[in-house]
């Protein structure tokens, strides 16, 4: 029976697809195949299809699976990397001379490589607001192939009607590519809004305990996904067999954590618009955020990632993160523990004096599945 057939449960999907009991042994869990090559049963006769693990491996494999049933894609691919996956994307879908419309608040990362990497070999690339579909359009140009995305942003939190932008992309001949990652499977599924492509940094909420580095890529168009395999294996940049295994270990718990730290996060935003320090808070669930109702029309939750503004100016910000206890001061976001950052000075550093610069006074908090009163007592204290 197929991995598809399972259920149509995401939580069912989440624990089985991909994880078929390892035949030799039975053992439910897939095994680690750590291994470089393959025996072959004379010249040309693979086992499975397997000859070398830059090509394909049995624990990716397993994981690929997972992935594109998660996202009810036809092919999942798993990388080294979130930023190895968008950059195999972008050079399979993209030639020098071709044009791109990125949107205005993105992962510092994804922007540099637009800016300092990808423009160097003649890729053209302009900023819009991607919450007004007015926006994008009007940012297309004749040479436009590619749409991008995030939604719920980085750092900002705001939010894209994918419907809506799938139509202008499918207009202009341009594929659009949704980074789902703040969100993850279990809260959207950008392919059933119309997108072409979902990007994953599977360390984030995927992977969801720290101790993972990976990304991934989902299509729905099986001929696109065979393209990005041959790119992938042409450039390398796989995830290998141990932190493929992690991150299929960190999906089968995926959708409990996604509803804990939905459930904390709407807690610590409410908290923070009642807080005298706090001049203005970033959350897709708060009635008031502009994103509210097309959130709540394509998320089943609204996340774990909260921003928030406070008055004293970059300084003020800093010390608010200094100070925090309970929450880590570090880089990166969607593990169990609680993450807070400044932005301005730390992941998004790349984007200074761009179009995409956050304010200096902005605070980004990952927040965990730890006891929410404790989340709520360490930001009082740090907020002083």
């Amino acid at each position: 029976m197929s991995d598809r057939h399972i259920s149509q449960h995401f939580e069912t999907v989440a624990i089985h697809a991909g994880n078929t009991a390892d035949p030799l042994t039975g053992a439910v869990v897939p095994p680690i195949y750590q291994v470089s090559t393959y025996k072959q049963d004379g010249v040309g006769g693979l086992r499975g299809g397997y000859e070398y693990s830059r090509s394909a491996n049995p624990t990716r494999t397993a994981l690929e699976e997972n992935l594109a049933a998660l996202e009810g894609g036809r092919r999942g691919l798993a990388f080294a990397s979130g930023l190895a996956a968008e950059d195999c994307l972008l050079r399979t879908l993209l030639s020098p001379g071709d044009h791109v419309v990125i949107p205005n608040d993105a992962y510092g990362g994804t922007f540099r490589l637009f800016a300092k990497v990808v423009s160097r070999w003649g890729v053209e690339w302009s900023v819009a607001d991607s919450s007004d579909p007015a926006a994008v359009r009007a940012a297309i140009t004749p040479k436009t192939k590619v749409v991008w995305v995030e939604t719920p942003s980085n750092p900002l939190l705001g939010i894209t009607d994918i419907a809506a932008l799938s139509h202008v992309a499918r207009e202009a001949g341009a594929k659009l590519v949704v980074d789902n990652t703040f969100a993850s499977p279990y809260l959207q599924q950008p392919l059933a809004l119309g997108a072409d492509v979902v990007v994953h940094s599977l360390t984030k909420y995927m992977g969801g305990h720290s101790d993972v580095v990976g990304g991934a890529l989902v299509v729905g168009d099986q001929e696109l996904g065979e393209e990005l395999a041959y790119h992938q294996n042409a450039m390398g940049a796989v995830a290998g067999p141990m932190d493929s295994w992690l991150v299929l270990r960190g999906i089968k718990t995926l959708a409990v954590r996604m509803d804990r730290h939905s459930e904390n996060a709407t807690k610590v935003a409410e908290m923070l618009t009642r807080h005298a320090r706090v001049t203005r808070v970033l959350y897709p669930g708060l009635p008031e955020h502009p994103g509210h109702e097309t959130a709540a029309k394509q998320m089943r939750a609204f996340g774990g990632m909260v921003s928030f503004q406070v008055e004293g100016g970059e300084e003020a910000a800093v010390e608010v993160c200094n100070r925090a206890k309970v929450f880590t001061l570090g880089e990166s976001l969607g593990g169990v523990e609680s993450l807070i950052e400044h932005p301005g000075r730390m992941t998004h550093a790349s984007v200074a004096g761009s179009l995409l610069e956050v304010p200096a006074d902005l605070v980004r908090l990952s927040v965990g599945i730890e006891n929410i009163d404790d989340l709520l007592e360490d930001l009082k204290q740090a907020l002083g």
